[in-house]
């Protein structure tokens, strides 16, 4: 094949995205994935987690419907069936994106893809010539010793997604994302008893000291426990559970669960498939560096996703993959522009944020002013039973500039929004709080989160 103008490899939420717009500009466009369209978000990811999260989220609150006066009977989990409705979105969701595909006139070719040269791949026995090429491998779990995952006792983001039961007591490695959201849905499902180990002196290391420890207290209430600047050492699994040893402080300790669920991260899928050999230069870690419209080292190769730097996010590498495909048409303003890429942990409450940290910003030299307001404190929040959690937003207090807002609260995946678009266009905090919310709304935790930083919330006592 030697007249192919784009050849993607990888067909993941950065992958088919990018083939997408590219077969959308005209461009003859093939598209390389030796697993399932879709790759990890859509088979083994973000989509078939959030289906058990949401399972997680009715089912408790259908446990504590009784404070409403909704009184059911007593229920349980079908692990079997879950994991059938959770399939059945995988495929709707799959077989969409291959409609797609075929609409957008892109070939997809099955295969494992090897990079020969600037323009050239080569899968299995064929060779694909291709003006450009767009790397989207994306990433794997990080296994870590002591910890080999039998997919049975001891687990990875992947194995937990196929259990046939409900862990009676589950151990994670790992505060991170990943962790914490699976901690959540397994808690919410009936596991009472779960145990979070994190090397780290706080949970979700990198984000908002505020929201990171109000997550723990939260969690803390609903009988987590949390073991903060712990060191994981080994899990020895059995017929019927896993003891798993960490050290505190020099202390060696042991637990028994019924399941270790180990999430330390991910790495980047960037080794044994010909970059380095084609001219791509490589960081120590295994990311790729790539300038403003994505080009590797080697012009004609470009690379999006979790094979570059910054988050491991799926929007984060759709965006470049459009960015991508469009300067590989040619386009001469398409380029990595944003202001913030929003990020969403979607635990119990959800926590969701945008711009800088409080942290960031001291650092960036900026005079903080903050604004804070609890959701328990909205009407919405409370007709609805969920009040934990709170807004915080981040101004520049020189300026007023709006420099970062943060929510955690339900829906906050979908409340972060608002603020990704007033960061975009260089709001100020006085933009936020004087734009009208409607009422009774969870949005209106931003309104008057922005007003409580110049000491003018109604819904709140404002202190200086």
């Amino acid at each position: 094949m030697t007249d192919i103008d784009v050849a993607v490899i990888g067909a993941g939420p950065g992958g088919y995205v990018a083939a997408i717009r590219a077969g959308q500009q005209g461009l003859k466009t093939v598209l390389i994935e030796e697993g399932e369209i879709g790759g990890v978000c859509l088979n083994i990811g973000c989509i078939p987690s959030k289906a058990f999260i949401a399972a997680g989220k009715e089912f408790a609150a259908a446990e504590h419907g009784a404070r409403k006066g909704l009184h059911f009977a007593s229920g349980s989990v079908n692990m079997a069936e879950l994991v059938a409705f959770k399939d059945g979105v995988v495929k709707k969701l799959t077989g969409g994106v291959s409609g797609l595909l075929k609409a957008a006139g892109v070939e997809v070719i099955k295969g494992r893809a090897t990079v020969t040269g600037p323009t050239s791949i080569k899968v299995g026995s064929r060779t694909i010539t291709a003006k450009n090429i767009i790397v989207a491998t994306g990433s794997s779990t990080i296994e870590i010793p002591g910890f080999p995952f039998d997919e049975k006792r001891v687990l990875s983001s992947t194995g937990v997604l196929r259990l046939n039961e409900v862990p009676k007591n589950l151990v994670v490695i790992g505060g991170g994302v990943i962790g914490l959201e699976l901690a959540c849905a397994m808690n919410n499902l009936g596991c009472k008893q779960v145990t979070v180990i994190e090397m780290m002196d706080q949970l979700l290391p990198g984000m908002d000291l505020d929201m990171a420890k109000g997550l723990q207290k939260i969690l803390e209430r609903r009988g987590f426990t949390i073991q903060l600047q712990a060191r994981a050492h080994g899990a020895k699994p059995s017929q019927t559970g896993v003891d798993v040893t960490y050290e505190v402080a020099g202390k060696s300790h042991t637990i028994k669960a019924s399941h270790c669920l180990v999430s330390v991260g991910r790495r980047p899928n960037s080794r044994g498939i010909g970059l380095t050999e084609a001219g791509v230069k490589l960081d120590e870690r295994g990311f790729i560096p790539t300038d403003a419209q994505g080009r590797s080292s080697v012009r004609t190769i470009f690379a999006i996703g979790d094979v570059t730097h910054g988050p491991m996010l799926a929007h984060k590498a759709s965006k470049e993959g459009i960015v991508a495909a469009e300067c590989a048409a040619g386009s001469k303003g398409a380029a990595k522009d944003w202001v913030t890429i929003p990020g969403v942990v979607y635990t119990d409450p959800e926590i969701a944020t945008a711009g800088l940290t409080e942290a960031q910003a001291k650092a960036q030299g900026f005079t903080v002013k903050l604004g804070k307001f609890q959701v328990g404190a909205l009407g919405k929040a409370m007709a609805d039973g969920e009040t934990d959690g709170f807004y915080k937003v981040i101004g520049d207090a020189k300026t007023d500039r709006l420099l970062g807002v943060h929510i955690m609260a339900p829906h906050a995946s979908d409340l972060i929004s608002e603020a990704v678009v007033a960061l975009e266009m260089a709001a100020t905090v006085a933009d936020l709080g004087m734009a009208v919310h409607p009422h009774p709304t969870l949005s209106e935790g931003v309104m008057e989160a922005a007003e409580a930083l110049h000491g003018k919330a109604i819904h709140a006592i404002n202190r200086s």
